[in-house]
């Protein structure tokens, strides 16, 4: 294992596994239900951005009531939740999980650092739960990613210093909360998207760990 890394850092959805049509179909009926422009374009401003944050983007300036909020992330969420109840082991991305394997025979402490409030549901679903030391999710703090903090609440609970970690994201957001957090960045999805991470890979299948720990790139 490398000696500066000792801790591998995993976002969930796009990393591990696919939700994100999950979480658009579930904005696009609430939006479609309270008269709001919604469409796939605006969908992928919401990629790894907090529920209330993605609500935000929705609404274009539209104020509403704390109350009204809550209704509409509620309304969302109960949505989402009824597409979630399908999910399974086999809704893990191609690759993800020969690289969890790879991590850990290479004696990495992994964890999942995720902006949503449902990954546990989402990991109990695939049965990959035992595989990590620990989970952090959307309740875990207070500032969502852009923010560094969910990443280094992640590191304190892996008990390793940020330049210890590195973290597998798809989304610009959480590439910069990694940055932000001083860790190494691997990014899965596009240049225009990614782009800025340490590393590049399109897909989960196509990351070479070893030419990461080497720093080759």
């Amino acid at each position: 294992m490398s000696k500066d890394y000792k801790g591998i850092i995993f976002d969930l959805d796009g990393v591990i596994t696919e939700t994100s049509e999950y979480h658009y179909q579930s904005w696009q009926r609430m939006a479609d239900e309270e008269g709001l422009d919604f469409n796939r374009e605006v969908n992928e401003k919401l990629r790894g951005v907090s529920r209330r944050r993605s609500l935000e983007i929705i609404l274009d300036d539209k104020e509403l009531t704390e109350q009204e909020m809550n209704k509409l992330m509620d309304k969302k969420n109960g949505y989402y939740q009824e597409y979630l109840k399908d999910m399974d082991e086999n809704d893990m991305l191609p690759g993800a999980m020969d690289l969890i394997n790879t991590s850990l025979e290479k004696g990495f402490k992994l964890a999942i650092a995720s902006s949503s409030k449902n990954a546990k549901t989402v990991i109990s679903a695939l049965k990959i739960g035992d595989l990590f030391e620990t989970i952090s999710d959307g309740f875990s703090v207070d500032n969502p990613k852009p923010a560094p903090d969910l990443f280094l609440f992640t590191a304190e609970k892996l008990e390793l210093s940020p330049e210890e970690c590195i973290v597998f994201e798809d989304a610009k957001a959480g590439i910069d909360a990694a940055q932000a957090a001083n860790m190494l960045s691997v990014g899965i999805g596009p240049e225009e998207r990614v782009g800025h991470a340490d590393f590049r890979f399109d897909t989960v299948k196509e990351v070479e760990l070893e030419k990461i720990l080497k720093g080759e790139k």
